[in-house]
């Protein structure tokens, strides 16, 4: 028992790492032929779009290094169609399936979101260059 706070680390370290593979596995299925592999919009299917990808590891260095979890969701699930461009991104219906995770927007106030979104966020986030800083919805 005495070893126990050791493997606290190890088991939620664990836990992230299994969420950001899940999130990757995702990415790779619905967004890597416009994206690409590296997020960076350079995707194979980039040249054929009215519009180019975004690179998506500059979310957080648009926005002074906030991470917008609850934006990148919304315009994921197809909530939010504010964003231009807009016309070519797809709604991304598989990641909006019944299986629900708390997700707690940074408040402390948790609530339900579709796991898979909340896994691709979290990878998207994990893209980021530079690192955001402390998230804000």
């Amino acid at each position: 028992m005495k070893h126990w706070p050791l493997l606290v680390p190890l088991v939620l370290m664990g836990t992230t790492i299994e969420t950001t593979n899940a999130g990757k596995t995702l990415y790779m299925q619905n967004c890597v032929s416009c994206h690409g592999v590296d997020g960076k919009g350079d995707g194979p299917a980039a040249a054929r779009l009215s519009a180019a990808p975004a690179d998506l590891t500059k979310i957080a260095a648009r926005r002074d290094g906030i991470w917008p979890a609850l934006e990148i969701m919304e315009i994921l699930s197809g909530y939010s169609r504010n964003t231009q461009p807009r016309e070519d991104m797809p709604v991304i219906v598989d990641i909006l399936d019944h299986d629900m995770s708390e997700f707690d927007p940074g408040n402390g106030n948790p609530f339900l979101m579709p796991t898979k979104l909340i896994e691709i966020a979290n990878y998207l986030e994990s893209l980021q260059d530079p690192a955001p800083k402390p998230s804000l919805p």
